[in-house]
């Protein structure tokens, strides 16, 4: 402990020009005593730690220790801080880990560029959920993580969709994926590649035993064809609907992008209204009510001919109500 400690001192003294004794103290989460043996310890040890006496004075390194890393552009030391995203970090377990490294790249930058970290900081903030939900770590994701970082194979328990039983599974655990504010665990099963939610794992074993990795597993290719393939699979039913200009706008934003797309390139030219004729792929009919009750008027829905009756009576009754 005091060694990762004293390591920890000697980044920050790296890091910058001078520290008080209050401010390393702060920063170790020690008490300033601490600091001036671990500063004594230090020197006894050949580091050079300079202690600067006075109301003014604090701790700094003489005699150019340090280590640096050249070759770094400023555009590239913004990014490589840019590059992680905090809450992700601490729910996988990592913030302590990814605040070292950060620390040591820090230590090691040339002056000009060690205020990268916080001018980043200041400028981007990334955030991952979605809107109006409370973000929710799952319970078993620390040790999904451990896994992927040793390739450990893991035993675990798996709540599939709309079932009550678990399966048990063995898993190559290869990449975390966190969407929207959801983490998804790609793994190998067998011979096939697949994509779980942690939130639905009961339990989880990772085991001594390591697995080879495929080396040419892409894990953001993967996911961008998975993902694709996944939301085209949960559009099982079509509707066709005549939509308005101001429809034809306002429709990405009420049902799926890529289907609207798709959508209106295969659609002909439109009337002499300026409407255009769709056959649109949706999830469900009771999911397209909702979406095209969004549309208001700037939609018509001409098949199949119960949604246009449900819509029908919807309008009535939106009528009867503001009359």
């Amino acid at each position: 402990m005091r060694a990762a400690r004293l390591i920890k001192m000697v980044l920050l003294l790296q890091s910058r020009p001078a520290m008080t004794a209050a401010e390393l103290a702060r920063e170790l989460e020690v008490s300033e005593r601490t600091v001036t043996r671990d500063a004594q310890a230090l020197s006894e040890a050949g580091v050079p730690v300079y202690a600067d006496r006075g109301r003014a004075g604090g701790y700094r390194l003489v005699g150019g220790y340090r280590t640096r890393l050249t070759g770094l552009a400023r555009d590239e030391a913004e990014a490589l801080f840019l590059s992680g995203l905090p809450s992700a970090l601490r729910e996988m377990g990592l913030e302590e880990a990814a605040s070292a490294a950060r620390l040591k790249v820090s230590a090691a930058l040339l002056p000009s560029l060690r205020d990268a970290s916080e001018s980043t900081a200041r400028r981007f903030h990334l955030d991952a959920p979605g809107w109006f939900r409370e973000p929710e770590t799952p319970e078993l994701l620390s040790a999904v993580a451990q896994a992927v970082w040793d390739d450990r194979i893991v035993r675990a328990r798996y709540r599939r969709n709309g079932r009550d039983e678990d399966v048990e599974r063995e898993l190559a655990p290869y990449g975390l994926v966190l969407k929207a504010g959801v983490w998804y665990l790609c793994a190998r099963v067998a011979e096939d590649f697949r994509v779980y939610r942690i939130d639905r794992f009961s339990a989880v074993t990772v085991s001594d035993e390591r697995f080879a990795r495929d080396e040419d597993f892409d894990l953001p290719r993967f996911w961008v064809e998975r993902s694709a393939q996944f939301a085209r699979s949960l559009l099982r039913e079509e509707v066709t609907v005549r939509v308005s200009e101001e429809g034809v706008r306002r429709l990405p934003h009420v049902m799926d992008r890529s289907a609207v797309r798709q959508a209106l390139e295969a659609a002909g030219p439109p009337d002499a209204r300026g409407w255009r004729t769709l056959t649109l792929p949706v999830e469900s009919l009771e999911i397209a009510y909702t979406q095209l009750l969004g549309l208001g008027p700037e939609s018509e829905v001409l098949e199949p001919a119960g949604l246009r009756t449900r819509l029908a009576a919807a309008a009535r009754r939106l009528h009867d109500l503001y009359r």
